[in-house]
C-alpha cells in the first residue's frame, strides 16, 4: 500500500510502500518512553521506496537495554517520531511511525511485541499475535 505522510508541523514529508500486514504494536519500555505513551504503532517500509518529499529528519541512536543499536528518526522543530532504523550504512527497511501517515486508519495491527511490558490499564487489543521478543 502506497502511504503519505508528516511530522506534526509539516515541515518534514515523506511517501513509501508498507505492508499492510506487518503492521505491529510494541509495548517495549523504550517506545513508551520514545512516545511517551502506552505503546508504539509501526509499519516496515522498504527502503528502496521511502522517499522524503520535504525536509530533513533529525536523527540519533538509542541503544537498548540489549546492547542493540536503532537510529530514531524525527522532525527537529516539533519531535514528530517518524521512523527507526537499524544502524547499517543501507539498511533495508524503516520502521515508520503509522500515527504520522494520511492512512493511518487503515494500517491495523496484526501483531503485538513485548506484550509482558504492557501497561496493565490497557485493554486486549485482539491482534492476531502477542510475542516477548524485540523488534524495534
Amino acid at each position: 500500500m502506497k502511504v503519505d505522510g508528516s511530522c506534526h508541523c509539516g515541515k518534514i514529508r515523506f511517501e513509501a510502500d508498507v505492508d499492510l500486514a506487518a503492521v505491529t504494536i510494541c509495548h517495549c519500555t523504550d517506545c513508551q518512553q520514545l512516545t511517551g505513551t502506552a505503546f508504539r504503532v509501526s509499519v516496515p517500509a522498504a527502503a528502496s521506496t521511502l522517499r522524503f518529499v520535504g525536509g530533513t529528519p533529525k536523527t540519533y541512536v538509542k541503544t537498548a537495554d540489549s546492547g542493540r543499536q536503532r537510529i530514531q528518526g524525527f522532525c527537529a522543530d516539533c519531535g514528530t517520531p517518524l521512523y527507526s532504523t537499524g544502524i547499517d550504512a543501507h539498511p533495508a527497511h524503516y520502521m515508520l511511525r503509522t500515527g504520522c501517515m494520511t492512512q493511518r486508519d487503515s494500517l491495523v495491527p496484526r501483531e503485538e511485541l513485548w506484550r509482558r511490558s504492557a501497561l496493565p490499564w490497557l485493554p486486549n487489543l485482539h491482534c492476531d499475535r502477542s510475542l516477548d521478543q524485540e523488534d524495534d
